[in-house]
C-alpha cells in the first residue's frame, strides 16, 4: 500500500497568483483549515511542493 499524506490549508489564497489558487483547488482544499488525504504520488508531492508556503503536510501510517 502506498503512503498516505494529509494536507491542510493554513495560508490564505488572497493575493496569490491564479496558478497557486488552481493548484490548491486541485488538491481538494477550499477554505483555511480544510484537510484532504491523498496518496503520496509524485504528482501530488509536486503540487504540494509548489504551494508549500500555504499548506501543512502530515504523513499518515
Amino acid at each position: 500500500m502506498a503512503k498516505q499524506i494529509e494536507i491542510k490549508l493554513v495560508g490564505s489564497l488572497i493575493h496569490q497568483k491564479p496558478v497557486m489558487r488552481a493548484t490548491v483547488r486541485s488538491l481538494g482544499l477550499n477554505k483555511i483549515s480544510s484537510k484532504r488525504t491523498h496518496e503520496a504520488s509524485p504528482a501530488i508531492l509536486g503540487m504540494v511542493r509548489r504551494v508549500a508556503h500555504l499548506v501543512e503536510v502530515k504523513e499518515l501510517e
